[in-house]
């Protein structure tokens, strides 16, 4: 008779936290094979697509189309493995009672140095140092492959190993003393707040992400970049004159030396109300790339950075990064940060309020292999990550929808103030610097793409371009 028991039966006879346990492995599952799915798709259009489409002939010459699409295959396999990598280690993490036993050891190694059970923050801060260890660990051969190998072989890595490593272990540290700190607190706050915690411990995530986003460019990102003020130029009073016009409360310009590490280029601007920074990354100016001067001379500068010179035009000319930085500037001037940022707050007071209602559940616990206690850093990982995968999912896709339809507002307010032929050609620059391939999948670009296609935002610019 048992054996005749249908799956619903067996299923409904399984203890609850066996049940939540085995719904957590599942869906984990299903998204990864559902990711895969796509990028087979994905990589099935590389493989086929060897010649450039007749829609493109004018865009792209087929020696830049033929890297596109090699780089970007040789890319998709990478992330086939190391995603097949992800998903099995995750899997057997949970299987083998990973998260308990890390627990218990960072348990031990506290009570060693003087803080027993009571002490649950400071156990909590070993296991998260532990955690955050062993992932930088396990993660480490795939990044030196995707920098040494993938990156190397197509152009991109500017680093020496030497300079890779310094890198790996500034931004370890650097992480530490941001992410220990901050949840401390946070458990601390969680721990004090009675009944309407979760209040609190919003309020607090959201003032140290505001307090971040406010010192990340002046006091972290310098840690690992070179920043310095675009010097007095032609460039500068043009950027200065547009930021006036559209009321943009412009303070400093800076020039971050992307090309240290990587010859893919971009730009953003920060800060908040009246104190507003541009960065512009040296790869994107045409004046500053390094890849169009000389190779530098014995001034100790290539002992971190290789000198890899090619015979190529890399970056923008003024009016093009001109036109890039009015698509930013829409962005601010259409409300799209402050719309992020509203949708990304009201998204953590919600998880925090869930999270309210579901850490007295006993169950959750148990489904993780906590029988005994209930660590409030175990219960924000467990909600956080595991419980609310399926929400976050569907955010992520309704976000990247929201995210291509502020892309196609930004790219038409930089066609409003004139900019349309040079972002045009803007775009077709950086697509073929950073060797984008300009043709997918439907759906992989429906579900991935947080910026529209290259070929629709030329298609949206080409009728104000004619003009």
């Amino acid at each position: 008779a048992r054996a005749m028991a249908l799956p619903g039966e067996l299923w409904a006879e399984l203890p609850a936290e066996k049940r939540i346990f085995c719904s957590v492995l599942l869906f984990s599952w299903a998204v990864y094979l559902w990711e895969a799915f796509l990028a087979h798709r994905q990589r099935r259009v590389y493989r086929t697509t060897t010649h450039v489409p007749q829609e493109l002939g004018q865009i792209m010459d087929s020696e830049t189309f033929e890297k596109s699409r090699l780089y970007q295959l040789d890319k998709s396999t990478f992330s086939f493995w190391s995603g097949l990598y992800s998903e099995l280690e995750g899997t057997m993490i949970l299987l083998c009672g990973g998260i308990p036993f890390l627990w218990n050891l960072s348990g031990q190694i506290s009570g060693r140095a003087g803080f027993g059970p009571e002490y649950e923050i400071v156990q909590s801060l070993v296991f998260l140092l532990l955690a955050t260890l062993f992932s930088a660990v396990t993660g480490l051969p795939w990044s030196l492959y995707n920098t040494f190998v993938i990156e190397e072989k197509h152009g991109f890595n500017q680093q020496t190993l030497g300079f890779f490593f310094k890198d790996a272990i500034k931004k370890f540290i650097v992480t530490q003393c941001i992410l220990l700190p901050v949840t401390s607190l946070l458990l601390y706050i969680i721990k004090i707040g009675g009944d309407y915690f979760f209040i609190y411990a919003w309020l607090f995530t959201l003032v140290v992400s505001l307090v971040l986003v406010t010192i990340y460019a002046d006091y972290i990102a310098p840690l690992f970049d070179k920043f310095i003020p675009l010097p007095e130029g032609e460039l500068k009073q043009q950027i200065e004159t547009m930021a006036k016009s559209i009321d943009f409360p412009l303070t400093k310009v800076y020039v971050v030396e992307g090309s240290k590490r990587s010859s893919h280029s971009n730009a953003y601007f920060y800060g908040f109300f009246k104190n507003k920074r541009i960065v512009l990354f040296d790869t994107l100016l045409e004046d500053y790339s390094a890849l169009n001067k000389e190779p530098a001379g014995e001034d100790g500068e290539n002992e971190e950075t290789k000198s890899k010179t090619k015979n190529k035009k890399q970056g923008c000319k003024n009016e093009e990064v001109l036109a890039v930085l009015g698509h930013e500037l829409g962005h601010w001037k259409l409300g799209h940060t402050v719309k992020n940022i509203i949708i990304s707050q009201m998204n953590s007071f919600l998880c925090f309020f869930l999270f309210a209602v579901l850490i007295g559940r006993k169950e959750l616990f148990a489904a993780f292999g906590f029988y005994d206690t209930q660590p409030t850093l175990i219960g924000l990982m467990i909600i956080f990550q595991f419980i609310f995968s399926p929400y976050n999912e569907v955010l992520s896709f309704c976000l990247t929808v929201l995210s291509r339809r502020f892309e196609f507002q930004a790219d038409a307010f930089a066609k409003e103030l004139g900019k349309a032929k040079d972002l045009y050609s803007a775009l077709i620059k950086l697509n073929k610097d950073n060797l984008g391939f300009p043709v997918s999948d439907w759906i992989f670009s429906m579900w991935h793409y947080s910026h529209p296609p290259l070929l629709e935002r030329l298609q949206a610019l080409k009728d104000a371009k004619q003009e």
